[in-house]
């Protein structure tokens, strides 16, 4: 798993590079102060990084990859998720966004239980599934800082559904580039 969360990373930072120059002549004005921001979202089962980058004007790409501590197991899931978001400004001030949309995720984890005090493994399964998601955001004018709090709801196609359960909640912490 360590080295898919690192291969994500390096691809998004690859991708940041690539459309610096094109964002930078133009290209719409967003809500957001930012045009891409990189951090961490977590809740107490969750923990996980997110990339989200402004294409044009208010609609913006969300991607999501994050490691879910179901009973205390170890290092046996990843979801990777990518979602479109509209957003709009709230409470009058440009700091503050409100955003909504939708997309999809594609999941993986060991399958474990246990004989005789034993653990044993069935294999890896695989969860497809939508998402939708609604938040809100805060972005600080003076620091390259952005904060946000979402409830991302989804049901998978197959496999376990919990979409009203412990892990749709979210709280972001994003480094800003503008």
């Amino acid at each position: 798993m360590k080295r898919i969360m690192l291969l994500f990373g390096v691809l998004s930072l690859m991708a940041f590079q690539a459309n610096a120059q094109r964002r930078s002549s133009g290209g719409g004005s967003s809500p957001a102060d930012y045009n891409t921001a990189l951090g961490v979202r977590v809740n107490p089962w969750l923990v996980g990084f997110t990339v989200k980058h402004f294409i044009k004007g208010p609609h913006a790409i969300e991607g999501i990859v994050h490691h879910y501590f179901e009973n205390g197991d170890d290092a046996s899931n990843v979801t990777f998720t990518g979602l479109y978001e509209y957003h709009w400004n709230v409470f009058g001030k440009s700091e503050w966004n409100m955003y909504a949309g939708g997309g999809a995720h594609l999941g993986f984890w060991r399958d474990y239980y246990w004989d005789n005090g034993r653990r044993r493994g069935e294999g890896t399964d695989v969860a497809v599934g939508l998402d939708g998601i609604f938040g809100v955001e805060y972005t600080f004018k003076k620091i390259p800082l952005n904060l946000s709090a979402d409830l991302k709801p989804y049901v998978n196609f197959n496999g376990y559904n919990d979409f009203i359960g412990e892990q749709i909640g979210g709280f972001s912490v994003r480094y800003t580039f503008k």
